[in-house]
């Protein structure tokens, strides 16, 4: 079975690695968006699924756009029985769409309808969930509409962050792939379409949404902490410098007075320092300061004694 797999962050590329020793399986091209620049010096840099194919010296293209008709005749060329979609970024246009005898294929980090759009993960450890899942369905026109081929579900542990639980989830999609592939191109499945009154919907997340609101709870700043990691983080502003928020956690058992938002001495040796919010203290154990490499909380106070009792 010829495919073609179209994938960009590194957390896609064990779905290609898994793909490409397949049993049966020959991937006729990989494509990921072009490489942008990056960095101080705007150099370059290839996305992570980009630089695995090219060591697995699997054919790359990169068009800007798979709208245009070059790109749409030069995926045509590779002859794919089927498209694989993993985090790809770019919109499949109806042309590349029936492209292959047996469509596309996404996969997809939550149990569709729930979650639709750019961050399931995000949203399923915001709104707490304790389970969640990966989806392998069928792409059409509409934004993570197309019908179910497969599901799976997936605990959400208390330490997930979307970092974590993003890599886990699409590793238990590859094992999805690869056991309904064979059975879809041969026609044993047969595609559900999805409870469009049941569907939600998330929103692309922004840097702004990492910024500390003192005014929720301890438990909710620590679900924003997990939710934002690794971007945009959960942060504050101190001194007129983003101070980053990296290792914290809602102390249950520990209470202190003052304001939500005042910075608190705490008589622990792992959490040396909490911060007041609306409900219980959200201790701190590793923070970064703008410009500043990470440090312990116990390190960041004898470096700036001042930051104890600091209005946040």
């Amino acid at each position: 079975m010829r495919l073609v797999f179209m994938g960009t962050p590194s957390f896609v590329v064990p779905v290609l690695e898994r793909l490409n020793t397949g049993p049966s399986l020959e991937i006729a091209g990989v494509y990921t968006p072009p490489d942008r620049p990056r960095g101080r010096g705007q150099s370059p840099e290839m996305p992570p699924v980009k630089a695995r194919a090219l060591e697995l010296g699997l054919p790359m293209f990169q068009p800007p756009t798979l709208r245009s008709a070059r790109a749409q005749a030069e995926l045509g060329a590779l002859q794919p029985d089927v498209i694989v979609v993993a985090a790809y970024g770019l919109l499949l246009p109806p042309a590349v769409l029936d492209t292959p005898a047996h469509g596309c294929l996404n996969l997809h980090p939550s149990l569709l309808p729930k979650y639709r759009g750019p961050s399931p993960v995000v949203t399923a450890i915001l709104e707490g969930d304790s389970v969640t899942g990966a989806t392998l369905m069928l792409l059409d026109e509409g934004m993570d509409t197309g019908p179910i081929l497969a599901q799976r579900e997936h605990p959400i542990g208390p330490e997930d962050t979307a970092q974590t639980l993003t890599a886990s989830l699409f590793a238990l999609g590859a094992d999805l792939l690869l056991e309904n592939l064979p059975l879809w191109t041969s026609g044993q499945l047969t595609p559900r379409p999805q409870d469009s009154s049941q569907a939600t919907i998330t929103r692309k997340v922004e840097r702004e949404d990492g910024l500390a609101r003192w005014e929720l709870s301890a438990g909710h700043l620590d679900r924003l902490r997990r939710a934002y990691t690794p971007w945009p983080g959960l942060y504050t502003m101190w001194q007129g410098k983003v101070l980053k928020l990296l290792d914290v956690a809602a102390l249950p058992n520990v209470s202190a007075a003052g304001a939500p938002g005042l910075v608190v001495t705490l008589d622990s040796k792992e959490w040396p320092l909490g911060v007041v919010t609306a409900q219980g203290i959200l201790g701190l154990k590793t923070v970064q300061l703008e410009g500043r490499r990470p440090a312990s909380t116990a390190d960041f106070l004898r470096g700036y004694p001042q930051f104890a009792g600091a209005a946040l």
